[in-house]
């Protein structure tokens, strides 16, 4: 089967909705996608993490005939590995332990339309052969029943994470994995796009001004160019979240650089020995907080990559290794009294839980993990 992989060649003019910029790859994606879109066939879109996967998810379904129809969004990251199964396919009453009722799952809400499965790389070996069945004939099983059930709906799919990589390690089926690439977006990240920051950056800075009544008074040609300049390593995601911070905090006033240039500081993410965020005067207690905040998971964003480091080393250096109790890995030097992994895990966690003031998923992306290993973590650890 024929590998369709989007990237620039050459020019292409197509307006698609919610397609924005003028770089050359934007416009062939925006080419393509008014091409694929109103066949059924499944689609793969690849790229960072903030680039806008779901967007052109949406421009598909769309411009598709399905276009009238619900398109559901289902994050596979975020559902715990326990209950993924019956969110996706539904279950019976009775069927486990609080099935109180019959549900429907996403794939028979989503009959007729589009379910764009985001963060595919976190479904569950378990779950990947059901979900090839019904990427194959459209049928599946709810949890608890054996009557077999059918849906025509069109399946979307983004990862972040490199899925033949995780196949080969046996992380992902090869099956699953050659029938969701029969057609695949590469979506480029924002730092090989500059040409795109100006457009995007306008279209947020006036959706920010609308929504909160802020008269937008523009921006200069050096403060743009350090836009552009940037490295955006958060992508689409970080523009829109600096845009949002500069019109509202600078009152809707005209940028000059210096106005930009201490955001870009600060949503910038220091090397590992220069983790302080700065914080800035003037500015609003809540603003004051979120800083406070983000500096705390850096710090232990960057504690976590030293003890991964540290771990590494032990295991290339088994003969060193010292281990205590029955089994337990033991991290730390002679004179140390020793914390196992198993706490010192158990300790960033409750201290990323609480440094985030609960939020689940604040905390997954400090600690660098999926919202599911968090959960699991949590039930593991007791810090529910």
């Amino acid at each position: 089967m024929a590998v369709a992989t989007v990237k620039p060649d050459q020019p292409a003019n197509v307006p698609v909705k919610g397609i924005i910029g003028e770089s050359l790859q934007m416009r062939k994606i925006a080419e393509v996608i008014d091409q694929v879109a109103p066949t059924d066939i499944s689609v793969l879109i690849t790229g960072e993490s903030g680039v806008g996967k779901e967007v052109i998810a949406k421009a598909i379904h769309m411009e598709s005939k399905r276009s009238s129809r619900p398109m559901i969004t289902v994050n596979s990251g975020a559902i715990p590995e326990g209950i993924i199964e019956s969110e996706l396919f539904g279950h019976e009453r009775g069927s486990f332990t609080g099935a109180s009722d019959q549900r429907k799952g996403y794939f028979e809400l989503a009959d007729g339309g589009t379910l764009f499965l985001d963060e595919i790389g976190e479904l569950p070996l378990s779950s990947q052969v059901k979900f090839l069945r019904v990427l194959e004939n459209g049928e599946f099983l709810r949890v608890g029943s054996s009557v077999p059930r059918h849906v025509n709906v069109r399946v979307i799919a983004a990862t972040n994470k490199d899925l033949e990589s995780a196949m080969r390690h046996g992380l992902f089926r090869a099956d699953l994995f050659y029938r969701l690439r029969s057609f695949n977006i590469v979506v480029p990240p924002l730092r090989e796009r500059p040409e795109d920051i100006p457009f995007l950056f306008r279209l947020f800075a006036e959706e920010v001004a609308r929504k909160n009544g802020i008269s937008f008074m523009g921006i200069s040609g050096t403060a743009m160019d350090l836009l552009r300049g940037y490295n955006w390593p958060g992508n689409v995601r970080e523009l829109r979240n600096a845009a949002e911070s500069m019109i509202i905090l600078e009152k809707g006033k005209h940028l000059e650089a210096d106005d930009v240039r201490k955001y870009l500081r600060a949503n910038a993410v220091p090397p590992a020995d220069e983790r302080n965020l700065p914080v800035h005067v003037s500015k609003s207690v809540e603003q004051a907080e979120r800083e406070l905040i983000l500096r705390a998971l850096l710090e232990l964003k960057g504690n976590i990559m030293e003890v991964k480091a540290m771990l590494e080393e032990q295991r290339q250096a088994q003969d060193a290794t010292r281990r205590g109790g029955q089994g337990t890995v033991v991290v730390g030097g002679p004179d140390d009294s020793g914390i196992s992994i198993e706490e010192m895990e158990h300790r960033l966690i409750a201290e990323a839980l609480a440094r985030s003031k609960g939020n689940r998923r604040m905390a997954a992306r400090a600690l660098n993990i999926s919202e599911r290993t968090l959960y699991r973590k949590i039930k593991e650890y007791g810090l529910e």
